[in-house]
């Protein structure tokens, strides 16, 4: 008899972890399987970022941490803020989190009621959803199209809001889709919050580094929407430190202050030596990790190259992050290698057990038409892998 709760039988598995899980299991059966379903940096964490964590083994730092972070480590996020966005926060405005996701965890059960509504912008990042659900909150899901670059338009926006409509949740650069909110098209999002006031964002800026088109917009950079918005952000991504665990926000000091309430009930402070870390990775100048950015565009242009001759396969230039999300319905209905591809879980199994390559299916994201492809992998990787996918489906 299952005695489970409700909330985690109703609850999914995250679709990115469990391919990543397949791909071990066929590995570990001697498969040689290319993973291109992670969302992970294939670099080193950089030196000086590790040396700092050595030292701080050295120097005894080995309690517990506040909850809400380090004040050294707070005044570098304050600094890297003002730095890289423009924006001004204060230190009861920060919170440091055990990763950027416990940050949205954390601002999912402090913000949200049964029945309230946050709306998603299609595709969403996978974890988006369940969190909302987990709270209490109902996802309401606003679809984009490749032909607009998967982002929301104001007037999507507009049709979305219900009397019921808390939140709305976004990243930019996005994951899986790579889009870049301009800053012109933050503007005319901000434009309609205007009329409705109790509406709260959460623009979440972790992949803000890698970024291709050498601008990034924060929604709290408008004087009217900076009480309103809360910003994520985590050093994963740009400095490589996905095993790290330390994400942080800025926002109201009365909404970092309920998130400091709830993470004192979970988890308490994030591991001290990768606090620690993180001071000297968010003090150094963003031209430190430019070669990383620089690797990811050049992988870029290689796999939308491939993927431009994989028939079937319909493809826009991503402006950021390090995932294509092509559109592979012209598939759906047929039938390869005895094997009916129905829709887009259909197809990222496929290519997994026919081409040995890991993606990830775009229902996960919010759009059943599309598949995410991650090229945080060597360009040799890239090659091979777009050359089994192509002859997979040939």
């Amino acid at each position: 008899m299952n005695q489970l709760s409700d909330r985690i039988n109703n609850l999914s598995t995250s679709a990115t972890l469990a391919m990543a899980a397949k791909a071990r299991e066929l590995r570990a059966e001697g498969k040689d399987i290319i993973g291109l379903s992670l969302g992970e940096p294939d670099f080193n964490t950089p030196d000086f970022v590790k040396e700092a964590a050595i030292n701080a083994v050295k120097d005894n730092y080995n309690s517990y941490t506040p909850v809400d972070g380090y004040v050294d480590l707070k005044e570098a996020i304050i600094t890297k803020f003002k730095r890289d966005n423009n924006l001004d926060y204060s230190k009861p405005q920060i919170v440091v989190s055990t990763g950027a996701k416990q940050a949205l965890f954390n601002i999912a059960s402090v913000m949200l009621n049964p029945g309230d509504e946050v709306i998603l912008p299609c595709p969403y990042w996978v974890s988006y959803s369940d969190i909302v659900k987990l709270n209490e909150g109902v996802p309401v899901e606003v679809k984009t199209d490749i032909k607009n670059d998967f982002k929301m338009t104001a007037e999507q926006l507009s049709a979305a809001i219900t009397p019921k409509t808390k939140m709305i949740w976004y990243s930019s650069p996005c994951n899986p889709s790579g889009s870049v909110y301009s800053k012109d098209e933050l503007r005319a999002i901000a434009d309609v919050l205007q009329e409705h006031p109790n509406i709260y964002v959460v623009s979440d800026e972790i992949y803000e580094h890698i970024n291709f088109i050498g601008s990034h917009y924060s929604m709290a950079q408008f004087d009217d929407m900076y009480d309103r918005t809360i910003t994520v952000n985590g050093v994963s991504k740009a400095f490589a430190m996905t095993g790290w665990r330390i994400g942080y926000i800025g926002a109201p000091d009365w909404i970092a202050r309920a998130c400091n309430k709830i993470q004192g009930q979970v988890t308490s402070g994030a591991n001290c030596i990768a606090q620690r870390a993180v001071i000297s990775a968010l003090k150094a100048d963003p031209a430190r990790i430019q070669y990383m950015v620089d690797e990811f565009k050049e992988r870029r242009k290689l796999i939308l190259e491939l993927l431009g001759n994989v028939k079937g396969f319909e493809t826009n230039e991503p402006e950021g992050a390090f995932y294509v999300f092509p559109n592979v319905s012209a598939y759906f209905g047929k039938t390869i290698s005895g094997k009916t591809i129905n829709n887009a879980s259909d197809m990222a199994m496929f290519l997994l057990e026919e081409a040995n390559v890991a993606t990830v299916t775009g229902e996960a994201f919010g759009n059943p038409n599309c598949i995410r492809i991650s090229y945080a992998a060597s360009q040799e990787q890239i090659i091979e892998a777009v050359n089994r996918i192509k002859t997979a489906l040939s």
